[in-house]
């Protein structure tokens, strides 16, 4: 089982044309969505309003499969993000989560101990930003991380940052206890304002991360491990959008580790298996950009 925290909130997206409606979203729901239509055992640990658009995300992840046992529900409102999509179908949002679900997971839903048959955690984008949920997720990590793989995607929002440099310095001490860190070239160049992708994936390695994962839009991903470094190319395929590619990528990499048992706090992958990961996810992510919104492939759709 692998246990996806942080937010999930209702996206509010262009229609064509047309008006805006209404679609679940958030960095962490995403991932939970991807890894269970990939047919990974999931279970998503965030809060989740009681109103009609919480009804409309708990559905959603319980009827792809999500595991809902560790998602805490409440009457504040749901959190929302409004989406504009430029030309080349990338996405920017504004986000409205003042006294909202999302942000408000505080340490007494949290259980006190993880079943034994979790194996991996994964965490991040606003989760790691708004309070309480961020602090609640941090003490997560590091009771965990010594028992079970990590993957940390910060997915950094600007905009909503009051402290950029406390942001940073919790970030980077999160890295230092994640096995993965997956992160988009620009995540890089914010939390490493001098430094190139390459050279700030080789701070992080150097940190305590086994992996580093690294994002390149249109131009593929970049994967560094000990001693080994791989570049793959993504999948030329027609974008409607970008929501959700980076979300369905971190997925795909932690469904092809548990698809080859690789699972593990001491993760070490071999050149051509880092290779085959890579292809993977960009696949996942790729096919991810040619429908409207965050909607992952299922398994069934995937070329072996």
């Amino acid at each position: 089982m692998i246990v996806v925290c942080g937010e999930a909130l209702i996206d509010i997206v262009p229609d064509g044309d047309g008006p805006f409606r209404p679609m679940p979203g958030g960095g962490p729901f995403n991932t939970a969505l991807a890894l269970a239509r990939l047919r990974v055992p999931t279970s998503f640990l965030g809060r989740i309003s009681t109103d009609s658009f919480g009804q409309m995300l708990a559905h959603r992840l319980a009827a792809d499969g999500v595991d809902l046992s560790l998602t805490s529900r409440g009457c504040e409102p749901t959190t929302l993000a409004v989406a504009e999509v430029d030309g080349a179908g990338l996405a920017s949002y504004q986000f409205y989560f003042e006294a909202t679900s999302a942000p408000n997971l505080t340490p007494a839903m949290l259980p006190s101990r993880l079943d034994e048959g979790v194996t991996a955690l994964h965490v991040g984008t606003l989760g790691l930003m708004l309070e309480p949920m961020a602090s609640t997720l941090v003490d997560l990590v590091s009771r965990e991380s010594v028992h079970r793989l990590v993957m940390l995607d910060p997915n950094v929002r600007p905009a909503l940052l009051t402290d950029p440099a406390a942001y940073r310095a919790r970030i980077k001490m999160l890295m230092a206890q994640t096995t993965i860190v997956k992160a988009s070239d620009a995540d890089l160049a914010w939390l490493f304002p001098n430094l190139d992708f390459e050279t700030a994936a080789e701070q992080i390695l150097a940190s305590g991360a086994s992996l580093v994962v690294v994002t390149l839009g249109a131009q593929g991903a970049f994967g560094l491990g000990a001693g080994i470094k791989k570049w793959v190319a993504a999948p030329t395929v027609e974008v409607v959008d970008t929501i959700g590619a980076g979300d369905a990528f971190g997925a795909a990499m932690l469904a092809w580790l548990h698809d080859h048992g690789a699972l593990k706090t001491d993760l070490a992958l071999g050149a051509a298996d880092l290779e085959s990961a890579l292809e993977f996810a960009c696949l996942v992510a790729s096919l991810t950009c040619t429908r409207a919104g965050a909607e992952p492939p299922r398994r069934a759709a995937l070329i072996d």
